[in-house]
């Protein structure tokens, strides 16, 4: 009976809550204006000559690469357990379909929502935003990659979007803080959140031997860095305002993504033996820079500061592969399976005291009065004020992220713990076999190394146990 009720368990949540997924956008979704039928009289009555002055037409590109990112990037970049690729890309895929979906809704009823008629308004700035979003649940998955169920992500992902959904709207609309490429609000929530969960969730008795690459893993790993370091200029400038801060950002973001490569290559080659490099510690700090720019991807930064905050999150990021992992495992009980903490946590909170600083040291003479109003959005309720007073603000929403991920994460974490979840057990953790059909081949393969490392026991002639 048990059996039965496990085996329908994933089915009816993933049906029920597809379903729920279905009315709520019946209820509350439309098109925006730009994505309407309707457009073609705006067009007529605003005398606007073409189609090609819809959103649609410079956002998509930076949409797609976002898209990417989300769905081959973040997912080839957890393929580095040797026995979990399939729950690695697979469950990627499940748990940021959902996201995407449920933070339409989300996002929606706190930015879109069109008070006349009571209906979320979306168009293709939206669909950004909502894989923003999905990308900071997928941070999370990260920490707890092959330590719980598919139903276990399904649930921490409806609160994750929740939560996130609000910390974003305090950040932006109520602080207004300025994070284009989510030092803070993705990076920053994503890895305290899921840090926070994998230490409620922590497993003593993992066989630690299952927590490690092989050759052809490490590989497709590297694919997804590639693809996330290509795209992160995209992911970085995606909503920022056409023309200069778009442009600057995509700048920012390229020079502090070059950077933490050759430093982090640097730091591994010194304190790896016989000055080998660690491939772990390529496929995570080369990627740094990008998260550590998040927040003043757009602000005038400079391309020499940038070389200087990659170079900075780079060497940080490898360093505490090497030295801060082991530590917090073994002293603070967090068995971190992707090192989120060095590749997210860690630039993140770097990116956010970066974007503090740089907002508080904004002067007219390098951004002009028009381009300050326009970089850090002093008009309406933040008619008055300054830049100093924003660099607080921005600090301040550094606090508030701090306060919701680690908060959010001890509620959810406990509920996660539930034991009806159907998470696997100890011996069973970073097994592709237990939720997915494993081919043949691959199954005899892992077979054979298991009765290697565990021979059978057998009883000698005195009855004793021998190997």
């Amino acid at each position: 009976m048990k059996d039965t009720l496990m085996r329908w368990k994933l089915p009816l949540v993933c049906f029920i809550w597809q379903l729920v997924m279905i009315i709520l956008f019946g209820v509350f979704i439309r098109y925006d204006e730009e994505s309407d039928a309707h457009w073609i009289v705006t067009r007529i009555s605003q005398n606007i000559t073409s189609d090609l002055e819809n959103d649609f037409y410079f956002r998509y590109p930076s949409f797609q690469d976002v898209h990417v990112m989300v769905f081959v990037g973040f997912g080839f970049l957890m393929t580095f357990l040797k026995r979990y690729g399939f729950g690695s890309v697979g469950f990627n895929f499940l748990i940021a379909s959902f996201s995407l979906q449920w933070a339409l809704l989300m996002q929606g009823w706190f930015h879109s929502l069109d008070f006349s008629d009571g209906k979320i308004k979306i168009g293709v700035e939206s669909l950004i935003n909502a894989d923003f979003c999905a990308a900071s649940v997928l941070i999370s998955f990260g920490a707890v990659l092959g330590k719980v169920s598919p139903v276990q992500l399904l649930i921490m992902s409806l609160f994750e979007v929740t939560l996130y959904a609000v910390n974003e709207f305090i950040l932006l609309n109520v602080l207004g803080a300025k994070d284009a490429g989510g030092s803070m609000v993705i990076h920053m929530f994503g890895a305290y959140f899921g840090l926070t969960i994998t230490r409620i969730l922590y497993r003593p008795n993992l066989d630690q031997k299952k927590n490690e690459s092989v050759y052809h893993s490490d590989l497709f790993s590297m694919i997804g860095t590639l693809y996330l370091w290509m795209f992160w200029p995209s992911f970085n400038s995606a909503i920022s305002n056409h023309g200069d801060a778009q442009h600057r950002g995509a700048i920012n973001t390229y020079c502090s993504l070059a950077a933490s490569v050759l430093t982090t290559i640097a730091i591994s080659s010194v304190f790896e033996k016989k000055g080998k490099i660690n491939m772990v510690h390529v496929q995570n700090g080369t990627l740094a820079g990008g998260v550590a720019l998040g927040t003043a991807a757009e602000m005038m930064l400079t391309p020499y500061g940038s070389l200087i905050v990659g170079a900075l999150s780079g060497t940080v990021s490898t360093l505490g592969f090497i030295f801060l992992s082991p530590l917090l495992e073994k002293y603070l009980k967090i068995q971190d399976t992707c090192g989120i903490h060095n590749l997210h946590a860690i630039p993140g909170l770097i990116g956010a005291i970066v974007g503090a600083v740089t907002a508080a040291a904004a002067t007219e003479g390098v951004y002009s009065k028009e381009g300050l109003v326009a970089a850090f959005g002093f008009e309406g309720d933040f008619a008055g004020r300054t830049p100093s007073v924003q660099g607080g603000f921005q600090a301040a929403a550094l606090c508030v992220t701090l306060v919701l991920s680690v908060g959010g994460g001890i509620i959810v974490g406990f509920i996660l713990k539930l034991p009806f979840w159907g998470d696997p057990s100890d011996e069973n953790c970073f097994e592709d076999h237990v939720y997915w059909e494993v081919p043949e081949e691959e199954e005899a393969a892992l077979y054979a190394v298991h009765s290697m490392n565990n021979p059978p026991i057998k009883l000698a002639a005195n009855g004793e146990a021998q190997q």
